[in-house]
């Protein structure tokens, strides 16, 4: 089995890190995994995505021209990546700041308040781990105890007292998640 994911918003969101999070995730599973990163000089406010590759088998490439699933935090990457997802893949975004909606008809949908919800629970930082809740309620490629193992591994040991909240936020995310065309 592979899933080939493609994450992707601006620079400051977090793109970058759930996807590391993501391929630590599917190593800790002994998946082959691969974690190719992209964005513009500017980072912080700029656009930034990031292709995972969480497999079963052997990964024969890094690039990719289609995705099984786009997670999609900002207009921009709808824009560009929605025509990308496979027939019958997902689209999972955080609907702040989106003015031109998803529309596909041939793919699996879903929308997470992400923005708001981290906003709600006073934990902003955390936007992020709610939209990877969200995936993982949707797509559970990858096991939560596995996932909370990676947040570990990819914060510097200063971060680990965020952990549980972080924790808290993939729950939520799990929680809140809706599907928009059934």
């Amino acid at each position: 089995m592979t899933e080939e994911i493609i994450i992707a918003g601006f620079g400051g969101q977090g793109v970058l890190s759930m996807g590391k999070i993501l391929a630590y995730s599917g190593m800790m599973q002994d998946m082959e995994v691969s974690w190719m990163p992209s964005y513009g000089p500017e980072m912080r406010g700029g656009t930034a995505n990031v292709t995972v590759i969480l497999s079963t088998d052997r990964i024969n490439s890094p690039i990719l021209n289609e995705f099984d699933t786009a997670i999609i935090l900002n207009q921009q990457s709808l824009d560009k990546f929605e025509p990308l997802i496979k027939p019958g893949g997902i689209l999972l975004y955080d609907n702040s700041g989106i003015t031109r909606f998803p529309g596909r008809k041939d793919i699996k949908i879903y929308c997470v308040e992400a923005t708001e919800e981290a906003s709600r629970m006073s934990m902003v930082k955390t936007f992020n781990m709610i939209v990877l809740g969200a995936y993982l309620k949707i797509q559970p490629f990858v096991k939560l105890e596995n996932v909370l193992k990676g947040i570990a591994k990819s914060l510097p040991p200063r971060h680990h007292h965020t952990i549980p909240m972080n924790n808290d936020a993939i729950i939520r995310g799990m929680e809140i998640v809706t599907q928009e065309n059934k």
